[in-house]
């Protein structure tokens, strides 16, 4: 129902128009058209715009939850989104964990099957006359480009290479709960015209991948099933259409996770709450549920274990934080007494923090029951432990790494301009 501008841009699959109605937006429109080599092979395949705008969907969906900034803002229909009004960066950033097709091409004598340690990063020049030819970072500065009145500088190509890579693991991991190997990825930014900051755009579909279940490429999902066929028959692509859909029915499990987990806080007064409560809104921008208890591990030992016992019979993965001052023995008990991981969090009095922090630092022997001040530092910890098997929250872990380092690298730009 939504009234359409006049129409902003056109691609070999997509469609971009105004939104009249809904200022620095637009809608983007996908075909069903399928292209390979610069379009010098093109076919129509039914059904493959409803299909790419799944993947799409979904898989900024998934970065948007963890985190990145996409110019993604809901799905329309079945086969339109609507994004931030971008102007794009004329570049392709490519993300690459194995080597295969063109890098092979282009760097004779590396094996296929070649593993980067960290992903490699490149970057293409989107030029269809001259076939998209590879740039280096010093290319793109001195381009001097400028979209949406943002420079592009030393700063901004830093913070796109950063969150390739950061983008690409996060799918990465994503795929990995359904043994399917991520080989590589190409992604595009743009600068928003309203907010004037570098954000993921334009589209990431079965296009921008390969995908290789169980590893084996002889298993591709991709598009490249469509660019290694020697003849383009109705059978051929019908069985192309077959692998993107199965990629759009997996695409979905993208946002789920079957790992549970939780963190348990253990206060041993009431009147540490307003620190435990910290630690549970810390817990909820990873997405872990939390619970809040209060217990003494000095003046109700038995109750302490009941509670303890409680968490174990359920078969959920539980992380404890102890939180006790003055003389704390709550995190240590719980130490001694549980194979699930305790941390302590211990709020500290300005009179006596110095004297009773070591309570919490100097335990017996035998136990591992590590200690962070931070509230935050606790939730974070705990993260980090469910994040071996949750890719959602890991993902959020990833995202949030990323985002305070382009916190730092723009804060730097910002106070040289000044001293400049």
């Amino acid at each position: 129902d939504l009234k359409l501008g006049k129409k902003v841009n056109e691609g070999k699959t997509k469609e971009v128009y105004e939104l009249p109605d809904i200022p620095g937006c637009v809608l983007m429109q996908s075909k069903d058209q399928i292209t390979a080599g610069n379009a010098a092979r093109k076919d129509r395949m039914e059904g493959k715009a409803a299909i790419s705008n799944t993947t799409t969907s979904c898989v900024f969906q998934l970065l948007q939850e963890a985190g990145i900034k996409t110019a993604f803002v809901r799905k329309q229909s079945d086969t339109a989104f609507i994004a931030a009004h971008c102007e794009m960066i004329p570049i392709e950033w490519v993300c690459r964990r194995i080597a295969t097709g063109s890098f092979l091409k282009r760097n004779p004598g590396v094996k296929e099957g070649y593993r980067f340690y960290p992903p490699k990063i490149e970057m293409f020049y989107k030029d269809d006359a001259n076939n998209d030819p590879q740039w280096s970072e010093e290319q793109l500065i001195e381009a001097k480009f400028c979209f949406a009145g943002l420079t592009i500088g030393q700063t901004e190509v830093d913070i796109m290479a950063r969150s390739t890579q950061a983008i690409f693991e996060i799918l990465e991991k994503s795929w990995q709960p359904q043994n399917c190997t991520l080989v590589d990825l190409k992604i595009e930014f743009g600068v928003n015209i309203l907010t004037k900051e570098i954000v993921l755009a334009d589209v990431i579909d079965n296009d921008s991948w390969r995908l290789w279940p169980s590893g084996d490429r002889s298993q591709q999902k991709d598009k490249q099933s469509y660019r290694d066929l020697k003849e383009v028959t109705p059978e051929a692509l019908q069985m192309v259409k077959r692998n993107f859909e199965w990629v759009a029915e997996r695409v979905e499990l993208l946002l789920k996770t079957k790992s549970q987990g939780r963190v348990v806080v253990l206060m041993g007064s009431p009147s540490d709450l307003s620190h435990c409560e910290k630690i549970k809104k810390a817990c909820a921008t990873f997405g872990i549920p939390c619970e809040l208890r209060v217990t003494s591990a000095h003046k109700g030992p038995d109750e302490t274990l009941r509670i303890k016992a409680e968490y174990e019979g359920d078969g959920i993965p539980t992380v404890f934080v102890a939180v006790a001052g003055r003389s704390n023995g709550l995190g240590p008990v719980m130490s001694g007494n549980t194979a699930y991981p305790v941390v302590n969090c211990p709020p500290l009095s300005a009179d006596w923090g110095t004297q009773d922090v070591w309570s919490s630092l100097r335990l017996p022997s035998g136990l591992g029951c590590p200690t962070t001040l931070s509230p935050e530092g606790a939730a974070q910890f705990a993260a980090q432990i469910f994040g071996l098997n949750n890719h959602l929250v890991w993902a959020k872990l990833r995202s949030s790494m990323l985002n305070n380092w382009i916190s730092l690298k723009q804060a730097d730009k910002k106070l040289r301009e000044c001293t400049l």
